[in-house]
């Protein structure tokens, strides 16, 4: 008999919970966010929309002030960091145990996301290259993880897993794409002393692993007192200081699987075999027994996983969300004069929508005819085309490079504009061709 106790807040939170498990619904929050963005940047409160994200704060001692930015450099290298220390941990489970452990296997999604990158990032760039508009080639190169898985998922069984597997290894080579991207051509000054603080941060992360210590507090500590301190104020983007740090995170378990097993099958046992108190409290060997599943659960699972469940959910339906919110808001009162003095709208928008496509789809087919890899289980060439609309959708990655390519009002709405038109008829376009079995 089941004797758990429904109190009135779990009808409240649970659906809330089924809702955030669901694949989909990071895509569904990030595109409620930029159409809430959208709406303030063009209502009778844009002014004070766009003031706000330029209020300054800082840390304040002894009459000096440290590490002053305005809100919207806090969300773009502050939260933005968490962002990326979590598609590092995704990216290193990826490579040591996932679709990218396999060399073969891996091939065919890294060489299409290769091909994603090379050719937006080339139209662009041929469209601007007599304009300092070109430091922009990066943006179009970048597919939005969870606004594309979003879309696949919508189509249910309509499409084979295979294709979400495949799409999944995409975008994480995508990410590590613009990971290099932003860390070699977008980077500012550097002042070597921070950056090598921040290596000897990196290094201590490191040398913490190999001795075996599993401890997160200690990686979190050294991780974001210094490593993301130093590369801040390196000059170099300090999420490349979250994706290095995630790095170091430990995969390795403390006990197999089989010795979990027999572990938790004598604490149950043991558990069961202590007489109830038949009170609302448990008893002191209860408790006790209950810590040492505790820790042989923590023992049983690599710190990486640990973290990356603990911290995805605060990223999809917090971080990213906000994100949105500061980034995507851009008033659509500009005229045709204003938004194509420069080819950065069109670059931005044909990069992502036909450069991504050609891409993705023209490099997959030339591994294919030149059998370096072969198709997945139940993929074809129409339902690879469809995949290759949806990987124009660019939102997240591809406002965050817009954010570091451009000073420019001008030119950050011109790109912004290119990228909303792009994600939004690539989506379209991809949910339509893979709808239809």
């Amino acid at each position: 008999m089941n004797h758990q106790k429904i109190s009135p807040i779990d009808k409240i939170v649970y659906p809330i919970q089924v809702f955030m498990r669901q694949e989909k619904s990071g895509g569904i929050v990030l595109g409620i966010s930029v159409i809430i963005a959208l709406i303030l940047a063009n209502s009778a409160w844009s002014e004070s929309y766009f003031h706000l994200f330029e209020h300054k704060l800082g840390f304040c001692f002894d009459g000096k002030t440290y590490l002053e930015y305005d809100l919207l450099h806090w969300i773009n290298d502050g939260l933005m960091a968490i962002f990326f220390f979590v598609v590092g941990l995704e990216l290193k489970r990826e490579v040591v145990g996932g679709e990218l452990s396999n060399l073969r296997q891996a091939l065919l999604p890294i060489g299409a996301a290769t091909g994603g990158m090379i050719v937006p990032a080339v139209l662009f760039f041929v469209l601007n290259a007599s304009s300092e508009a070109s430091r922009g080639w990066g943006i179009p190169m970048a597919t939005d993880i969870a606004f594309s898985l979003s879309v696949l998922y919508l189509l249910g069984d309509r499409v084979p897993l295979s294709l979400k597997v495949f799409l999944t290894a995409l975008a994480i080579v995508d990410d590590l794409g613009a990971v290099l991207v932003i860390a070699f051509f977008y980077t500012s000054d550097i002042y070597i002393v921070n950056l090598l603080i921040g290596v000897v941060f990196i290094t201590t992360m490191y040398i913490g692993n190999r001795l075996g210590i599993r401890n997160i507090l200690f990686y979190a500590i050294l991780g974001i007192g210094g490593v993301w301190t130093a590369f801040l104020l390196s000059g170099v983007h300090a999420t490349i200081a979250s994706v290095a740090a995630a790095f170091t995170i430990p995969t390795d378990v403390q006990i197999d699987e089989n010795t979990f097993i027999t572990k938790i099958q004598n604490y149950l046992s043991r558990f069961k075999a202590i007489d109830s108190n038949d009170k609302p409290t448990l008893s002191e060997d209860q408790v006790h027994l209950l810590g040492k599943v505790r820790r042989s659960t923590n023992a049983a699972m690599p710190p990486l996983q640990r973290l990356e469940q603990a911290m995805h959910p605060f990223v999809v339906f917090v971080i990213v969300p906000i994100f949105a919110l500061a980034n995507a808001g851009v008033s659509l009162q500009v005229d045709a004069d204003s938004l194509f003095n420069t080819h950065i709208a069109v670059g931005t928008g044909m990069g992502l929508l036909f450069g991504k496509f050609i891409g993705v789809v023209g490099f997959t087919l030339l591994m294919v005819k030149l059998k370096i890899a072969g198709f997945p289980a139940g993929m074809t060439v129409k339902n690879l085309c469809g995949l290759g609309f949806l990987t124009s959708i660019g939102f997240t990655m591809s406002l965050f490079i817009t954010s570091l390519a451009f000073s420019n009002p001008e030119h950050i709405v011109q790109a912004k504009i290119g990228i909303f038109m792009a994600s939004i008829i690539g989506g379209i376009a991809g949910y339509a061709v893979l709808r239809k079995r």
